[in-house]
């Protein structure tokens, strides 16, 4: 029989807890005694803490969905909504059918008022969203995820649990839509909410390392992998037989076209690489450039095709539609000069940088405050002859 989700079932205490004495094996009777005290002293709090310790015995599985349905909801109004929503997700996932999974889980949507408890609703909408995403509806997915995005989007501060939700969501998402940016970006959010080595299995850090790898080469707006080479997440991949995709990110990350075409014979391991292998050299020669550009000076960054072309690797006649490419792109400003065959780059695109990179960085530096100290001990005795 369908539960109406605006009145809860009757609870009678006494019927619930001899129930549960005659149905449960004796080391959960301890946790029922503690529900019996809590509820009738009204002490939510501490029943809620209770009802955590019970959901997370490994022995209380096949009794969650009906503790949930004929205990908790008679007084779900009264504990912390987003406590509530975590044990029902929870308890969700021992319902096999899809149909009644979802009626849970909106039966409960139905029951959050969204105004008052936003970031519950998130969490159940996120959860719902991924029920729908498992099940193929993809349509359906997106929908709720919109409307999640909506609410999370007006937060200022929210549990990092229901940031997890959302972005792991959103990442899977749109990894089974094959938009790579998307899920790159989503997922490096997904990582800033959770902590790898503790709420990851060791099988589901290399998955996402490897994922966010490709998803790193083939994105067609992804031209800076520092943020992620420098995650730890892509230790996962050490040691396996994917370790060959970290080098190659930290050898776009350097744009060198020699390492890449070293790394090349290894693409068919990923043949959605090899099939994209065109596309890839293109990115390995924008980076390149990118690269070149860098390490240069403010005041020595026009560059002749001819130069352009020996960073590059390319033919001579290929260079400005790179260099048309890379101002398309956003990664670099400047003009090209046709006649003088030249391009004069005026501003390259902020990069997170690798421990290499910032050496390089620290070096220019350094002769930029050398050539400082130079003028000044040049102009200093003018100075002080003209006082």
């Amino acid at each position: 029989m369908a539960v109406d989700p605006a009145r809860p079932p009757k609870l009678v205490l006494d019927e619930f807890i001899n129930t549960a004495f005659a149905a449960t094996p004796p080391e959960l009777h301890p946790f029922f005694e503690s529900f019996q005290t809590l509820y009738t002293r009204k002490l939510w709090h501490q029943l809620t803490q209770k009802l955590f310790e019970f959901f997370a015995h490994p022995a209380s599985q096949p009794y969650r969905v009906d503790v949930f349905e004929r205990f908790v909801r008679d007084f779900e109004g009264k504990i912390n909504q987003l406590r509530l929503v975590e044990m029902g997700v929870k308890v969700s996932k021992e319902i096999d059918n899809p149909q009644t999974h979802l009626n849970f889980l909106t039966s409960l949507l139905s029951r959050i008022d969204v105004e008052k408890s936003k970031d519950a609703h998130v969490l159940l909408l996120a959860t719902i969203s991924r029920a729908k995403l498992l099940y193929g509806d993809l349509e359906g997915t997106r929908a709720d995820m919109e409307k999640a995005w909506s609410v999370l989007d007006t937060l200022d501060e929210v549990d990092s649990g229901v940031n997890a939700a959302y972005y792991g969501l959103a990442a899977d998402y749109y990894k089974a839509k094959a938009e790579y940016a998307p899920y790159y970006r989503n997922s490096l959010l997904y990582l800033a909410c959770v902590d790898p080595e503790k709420d990851m299995s060791s099988e589901e850090r290399l998955l996402r390392a490897h994922d966010l790898g490709i998803s790193a080469f083939l994105g067609d707006t992804i031209y800076n992998f520092g943020e992620l080479l420098m995650h730890p997440i892509l230790d996962a991949l050490d040691g396996t037989p994917h370790e060959w995709i970290k080098k190659l990110l930290f050898t776009f990350n350097e744009g060198s076209i020699g390492k890449f075409e070293a790394l090349a014979p290894l693409f068919p391991q990923e043949p959605i690489l090899q099939e994209n292998y065109a596309f890839l050299r293109q990115k390995i020669c924008l980076m390149a450039l990118i690269e070149s550009v860098f390490k240069r000076s403010a005041d020595n960054r026009t560059m002749s095709f001819q130069m352009i072309g020996e960073e590059t690797r390319l033919p001579i006649d290929e260079v400005e539609h790179l260099v048309m490419k890379a101002l398309s792109l956003k990664l670099i400003r400047g003009s090209i000069d046709q006649v003088e065959q030249s391009a004069q780059i005026t501003w390259v695109q902020p990069r997170v940088l690798s421990r290499e990179q910032i050496g390089g960085l620290g070096g220019r530096l350094k002769e930029w405050i050398e050539r400082l100290n130079k003028v000044e001990q040049r102009i200093a005795p003018e100075v002080l002859g003209s006082g």
